[in-house]
């Protein structure tokens, strides 16, 4: 009887260093590290056992192996083999089943590992420099190569959609989007992004200064125009907006336009675009093609809105109005605790923001 008992005791032992292993699995180190930090004592009590690395798994293996051998050999005494190894197998069973919930771990796994993890810490740490050892040893008999999984670009991609998908996704689902698009970013070129010429608003550097000219460049909605002579294809300066509005002179366009053009290929990337608008420090680029034709312009806003994924546009402009900025900053706070189970109603003041 005493024999069965202690077969049972060494079989639950066996099947605890599995459900210890899975647990210590399921949440990877930096996560348990994060959670340590913000003051979850679990986590803090796993991750002082996970931090060992390799040395835990030895010591977990260890115990495991050595105990199922003593308890197969002690049921086998005290029962027969053929009762010995239908208990291992139910224990086994009762193993699983405590580890597995809903395709999780259990918490009573969680608070088995949470008891076990200060004495199986301070063996570890005790026995660190033989299981170092050990650990070196077997990664030079098996060494360890784990892939990634990613091969292009469109791997990591997928990568980002899943993570939105993720139930404990901590990461802004506009960031994700941002990543995304700045993976393919490289690969565009200005002809995917530049304006046509057929739609683009210019000015020509023989019209008068005056409310008229200042009203058609308004309506447009830009505040940069290429300045033509001639012909439209004739490209001669750029007309900043603020510059007109702030001349009190009258006069030609072409008395305060920017006589500097810029030109880039149409096949240039938006990358090299992007560092040619940085270097040059211009808003507005001519864009010509292979024959050195204008074909149409690119400004530093088109190629943002290729990085970000969506139309630049100021949604909030009321930046002088103390208390719109309140109410905004106050809607923002409400729904990072509502994301983060916090809850609170809304107030009047979280919801008066102008869009």
């Amino acid at each position: 009887m005493f024999l069965t008992i202690l077969g049972i005791v060494l079989g639950s032992i066996a099947v605890s260093t599995f459900v210890l292993a899975k647990v210590y699995s399921q949440v990877p180190v930096k996560e348990l590290k994060r959670r340590a930090r913000k003051g979850d004592e679990v986590a803090a009590l796993l991750y002082r056992t996970t931090a060992y690395g390799l040395g835990v798994w030895v010591v977990l293996g260890f115990i495991g192996l050595l105990s199922l051998y003593f308890a197969f050999v002690t049921l086998t005494v005290g029962l027969d083999v053929w009762l010995a190894l239908p208990i291992l197998t139910i224990i086994a069973i009762f193993g699983f089943f405590t580890v597995q919930s809903r395709g999780g771990v259990h918490n009573a796994a969680f608070w088995l590992a949470a008891r076990v993890s200060p004495a199986l810490s301070w063996t570890t740490e005790r026995l660190h420099p033989v299981l170092d050892f050990i650990g070196r040893a077997v990664r030079r008999i098996f060494p360890l190569r784990v892939h990634s999984g990613l091969y292009e670009k469109e791997d990591l991609a997928k990568l980002l959609e899943q993570q939105k998908a993720q139930p404990d996704n901590r990461i802004e689902s506009g960031e994700i989007d941002l990543l995304i698009n700045a993976l393919n970013f490289g690969e565009k070129t200005v002809a995917d992004a530049l304006v046509p010429k057929r739609v683009v608003a210019s000015v020509s550097a023989d019209d008068d200064i005056g409310p008229v000219l200042m009203g058609e460049l308004h309506g447009t909605g830009h505040s940069r125009f290429p300045v033509y002579e001639g012909t439209k294809e004739h490209i001669i300066g750029t007309l900043y907006l603020h510059d007109l509005v702030g001349t009190k002179a009258t006069g030609r366009v072409r008395d305060i336009m920017s006589k500097k053009v810029v030109y880039v290929h149409e096949k240039f990337t938006l990358y090299q675009t992007l560092q040619a608008f940085i270097k040059t420090k211009k808003h507005l680029f001519i864009v010509v093609n292979e024959f050195e034709e204008y074909v149409g312009i690119i400004t530093i806003e088109d190629v943002l809105e290729r990085v970000i994924g969506k139309l630049i546009v100021d949604e909030f402009d009321q930046y002088d109005d103390l208390r719109a900025v309140a109410a905004a900053a106050a809607k923002k706070e409400h729904i990072h605790n509502h994301k983060d189970g916090v809850g609170a109603e809304p107030t009047p003041e979280t919801q008066e923001v102008v869009q």
